[in-house]
């Protein structure tokens, strides 16, 4: 039995009662539900589920049509999708691979015009209907590839938007450009004559060098984190590259407000730390940072010293609370000894574990010295300027 949308009352109701619960329990329950289509019911609670933490205003409406759990975990999230959008301005904007429309809806608050282009016939009619139930009238669905769409329309625009599919026809992950579809280097210059911004985005599993030099058109880019987890890379491309884009690492927080740092290769190649063992307080990039490269430059922009070449820790006598990453206030340097460890923690012997340029991983870690994950204390297992390896015993600063 297919479902009916808007839903009916007797759908919403249900569908309202078990959001959150196992799919799997409540297609095993179906015959208790006779009149009701449970197994579509079912799929459509697998899929805002998935979209719980990512869009959680569309998760939670009621009124909107959802499609296979998979396109929704190739969405972007609604932060990331505001995001770019405060990136572009103007009047008319393509977004030519637009899955379930998280994105063109961002962009159709900042530009005039959205023409929204989807090769699958299904859901770019899911699309329709929740665009309209968004109030959305200014974004208009195509269900087409994106090269076909472009060739059939003579529209130039302000902006073009792309989001490859990165997997191949194997389902393996690919590291290329080259090897998403679409093909964004080989369609490069029929995107140049129909826009004068492109705006592309990548995983984070792609390289950026490698991606700089496989498209040669790169103005600028952003390396986009949430709460310090990289979730994309976004390049702006146009007819005349930048030499040396500039980078914005940026960490979109739950709490607190975004973290921005800018870098490019210039920049980072003429950055020179300075050395120390570890003083008064510690800072780790957040990976926004590190992904854009700015390994030395962070440390020198905010006059901090650098543990170790290879550890990409940073300390200070004095407090920098704008560091874009964590910062903590040392409480102790020890050796890697569990006794002397576990002298800093409580009765549990619980804390938070990082490892830097270190020999063992966390997990290696945890089991060598039998500390639990937990409490308020934080421990950097590093190599210090001397090549000793130490652990650093922390707390989060106060700033």
């Amino acid at each position: 039995m297919d479902l009916e949308f808007p839903l009916p009352d007797a759908a919403r109701r249900y569908l309202a009662a078990h959001i959150l619960d196992d799919p799997a329990q409540l297609a095993l329950q179906a015959r208790r539900h006779p009149g009701l289509p449970v197994l579509a019911l079912v799929r459509q609670i697998q899929a805002r589920q998935k979209a719980r933490l990512k869009l959680p205003e569309w998760a939670g409406n009621p009124d909107l049509r959802f499609p296979p759990a998979l396109s929704v975990e190739q969405a972007s999230s609604s932060r990331t999708a505001a995001y770019k959008a405060e990136l572009v301005s103007g009047h008319y904007l393509a977004d030519l691979t637009g899955g379930f429309g998280a994105d063109a809806a961002a962009f159709a608050r900042h530009v005039s015009y959205v023409d929204y282009v989807e090769r699958s016939p299904e859901l770019a009619d899911i699309v329709t209907y929740n665009f309209g139930q968004l109030g959305l009238d200014n974004v208009r669905v195509h269900a087409s590839e994106a090269v076909d769409f472009l060739h059939a329309s003579s529209q130039r625009y302000d902006w073009l938007y792309l989001d490859p599919a990165r997997r191949d026809t194997a389902a393996r992950k690919t590291f290329r450009l080259a090897d998403c579809e679409p093909n964004v280097p080989k369609l490069l210059p029929l995107l140049l004559q129909r826009a004068d911004h492109i705006l592309l985005k990548t995983s984070p599993m792609l390289d950026i060098e490698q991606a700089c030099q496989e498209l040669g058109h790169v103005r600028r880019l952003w390396v986009i984190a949430v709460d310090n987890e990289v979730k994309e890379v976004l390049y702006e491309l146009g007819a005349e590259p930048a030499i040396d884009p500039e980078r914005y690492a940026i960490n979109l927080r739950r709490n607190g407000p975004s973290q921005e740092f800018r870098v490019n290769r210039a920049r980072e190649a003429r950055a020179v730390p300075r050395y120390a063992e570890a003083q008064q307080f510690l800072y780790e990039p957040n990976a926004a940072v590190l992904k854009a490269g700015a390994f030395r430059s962070v440390g020198t922009a905010f006059e901090l010293l650098k543990l170790h070449q290879h550890s990409h820790l940073y300390t200070s006598e004095t407090l920098r609370p704008d560091f874009p990453g964590r910062i903590f206030s040392v409480k102790a340097v020890e050796k890697a000894d569990p006794a002397a460890l576990k002298a800093h923690l409580g009765p549990e012997a619980r804390a938070h574990v990082t490892t830097r340029n270190f020999p063992d991983s966390v997990a290696d870690f945890r089991r060598r010295t039998g500390i639990r994950e937990g409490g308020d204390v934080y421990l950097f297992a590093t190599t210090d300027l001397r090549n000793r390896l130490v652990v650093l015993v922390c707390e989060k600063a106060t700033l």
